[in-house]
Formats: C-alpha cells, structure tokens, sequence
C-alpha cells in the first residue's frame, strides 16, 4: 500500500535525522547503481542537498576501491562493507544498505554486523524485500521486480529524504 511506503520513508528520513543532529555518522553501501546511490546520498549529505547548512557525516562504503578491493581478496566480497561497519561505525550512527533484490549478502552481512554493533540499520529494497526486508529497523521497499524501475524509485526516494533530512539541519 502506498502509504505504508510513505509512512516508512517518513521513518527513515526520522533515523537519518536525529543521527545528523546529533552529529553521527551515516554509513551507505550497495553493488552496482546501488553504490552509485550510496555514493550520491553520501555526497548530499556532507555538501549540501538544496541549500546550505552545516555538513552531515556520511560516507558511502563503496567509495575507496583499495579497502574494496583488499577487504574482497583477503575475506571474500560477502565483508567488504561489513568490514568497514566495524571500522567505522559506532553505537547511535546508522548503516543504510541499499538492494534491489533484498538478497545482496554482502549487504545483509554488513546490515547484521551493524544491528550487533548497536547502529540503527535502513534497508532500501525492491522485489518483496528478501531478508534485508527482515533484519533491518527500517524497512523501505519498492515493490517491484525489475531492478532498474526500483533504482529509479530508490533515487527519488532518497532524495525526499534529504530534503527531510536537511530541514531539520
């Protein structure tokens, strides 16, 4: 239903708030466009999203090619963001995975390894959620089965969460 969809991007949008207000620090990742969205949703929240206020920290996990590209050769690509939750994240900061199918494991692993190191976990997904669906706090899902429609929804979606976002900032 839709507004079952409005009422957890409102719910997403309240987690990635209160983190930025109380200057901590948003993780975002997935594969592929999925990354691209992580970057960009990164890149929005430490420039600016329509106008100026002060930076919100965040980072996109699929960013530095060398920690990818090592953690993947030494541990498998299944804890290439899991890896860095438990670098990078502490309690209270919020990882956000992002899938299409709701079945990425290297995202579900980093999502679990995130919830067990006290971080709030979001999880964007289309299809009809898979286990990201299951195991994150907040749930947003896109319905759909083709990956590229749910790509498109996901930009807008994140994009209403910025603005969100950024007028609480």
């Amino acid at each position: 239903m839709a507004s079952d969809g409005v009422a957890a991007i409102v719910e997403a949008a309240a987690v990635l708030k209160e983190a930025a207000k109380a200057g901590r620090l948003v993780l975002a990742f997935g594969n592929g466009g999925s990354a691209g969205d992580a970057q960009h949703l990164a890149a929005e929240f430490v420039g600016r999203f329509q106008r100026d206020r002060r930076a919100a920290a965040a980072v996109a996990l699929t960013a530095d090619p060398a920690v990818v590209t090592a953690v993947a050769n030494d541990r498998g690509f299944e804890e290439v963001f899991a890896r860095q939750i438990e670098a990078l994240g502490r309690p209270g900061d919020v990882a956000l995975g992002i899938t299409t199918s709701g079945t990425s494991a290297n995202v579900n692993v980093a999502l679990e390894r995130a919830r067990a190191a006290g971080l709030r976990t979001v999880g964007l997904t289309g299809a009809d959620g898979g286990t990201t669906g299951r195991i994150v706090d907040v749930h947003v899902n896109v319905p759909h089965d083709r990956p590229a429609r749910v790509q498109e929804v996901h930009r807008t979606i994140l994009h209403a969460i910025c603005e969100l976002v950024e007028e609480a900032l």
